[in-house]
């Protein structure tokens, strides 16, 4: 748009911004972890480290570590679109994904950001990761070619070998306290539901095929699982009682935030600690500038 002089033209400029938000439950208080745009937070399984994903501009994000309350930040990866996936069971490394082109590249790292090492597998798309009790396997969860056959393989963190491990069973996200399934879920598409992925049979277990949630976790003794929802401006946390592969009840909401969030934002939006005490979640915000680009 030109000026009123007829000497410069007027342009806007889009640009995001955002925080990434703490919040505890039990004492009702929260701060800006980051206060940049960040999203796909992932809590380790102590509770006391969380690994993020900064988007600091077009073609350029990156992937950070850092205690809960924000110090002992550490980078991990740089690149134009990476994607968050999994800690070890003794938060000593972390599994990420790398789009490059229409080909998705697997590394795990530790979390001081040494030992850099890249999984030899290059198909379309792994969205979610869970490492195997010992922390020396990793099964990871996507498609090779066609988004609709979701895949769960399972490798060796050197990529020694890798063997598909369940086919059409959700994505993979969390091994149970005693090793011996994989909760699993499919949040959109055909195939919505959450699952158990049994480990020693090899078994595809239906628990939920009427929920579509995005993040999921086992509670510590193994003998339920979490999951959330949002609706008018709260949030809920559910209880969904479990025996071994079986519902043993209904679910219940045993935890009520007065914030709500997005569920997803470039990925997953938030996060929750394994014992309820942690929220992390993004907070995005749209900025716009308007520009005069003037001659002389």
């Amino acid at each position: 748009m030109p000026d009123a002089s007829g000497k410069g033209i007027y342009f806007v400029s889009g640009k995001q911004s955002g925080t990434l938000a703490v919040f505890h439950p039990r004492t009702k208080q929260s701060f800006d972890l980051v206060s940049e745009d960040a999203t796909q937070p992932v809590i380790s399984p102590d509770g006391r480290r969380v690994a993020y994903l900064t988007l600091a501009g077009r073609g350029h994000q990156e992937i950070w570590v850092s205690d809960v309350n924000g110090s002992n930040r550490v980078r991990l990866a740089s690149s134009a679109s990476l994607i968050t996936l999994a800690w070890s069971p003794d938060s000593s490394r972390f599994a990420y994904s790398e789009v490059v082109g229409a080909a998705t590249m697997l590394y795990t790292i530790r979390t001081d950001g040494s030992g850099l090492r890249q999984i030899p597998w290059s198909g379309a798309n792994v969205g979610w990761a869970a490492f195997g009790s010992d922390g020396n396997t990793l099964y990871f969860s996507g498609y090779d070619k066609d988004p609709s056959k979701i895949t769960t393989w399972r490798t060796t963190p050197d990529g020694a070998s890798i063997e598909t491990f369940m086919e059409g069973c959700g994505y993979a996200q969390e091994l149970s306290p005693d090793g011996r399934y994989l909760l699993a879920s499919n949040a959109a598409g055909s195939g919505v539901g959450v699952f158990e992925q049994s480990l020693a049979a090899r078994k595809c277990i239906s628990l939920r095929p009427d929920l579509a949630t995005l993040i999921l976790h086992y509670s510590p003794d193994g003998k339920s699982f979490f999951y959330e929802t949002v609706s008018r401006g709260e949030t809920d946390i559910y209880r969904q009682p479990l025996h071994d592969d079986k519902l043993a009840g209904p679910s219940q909401v045993i935890l009520k935030l007065p914030i709500a969030f997005r569920q997803g934002y470039e990925g997953n939006a938030y996060d929750f600690s394994r014992d309820l005490s942690t929220i992390v979640y993004a907070r995005p915000s749209g900025q716009a500038d308007i520009y005069l680009l003037s001659q002389k």
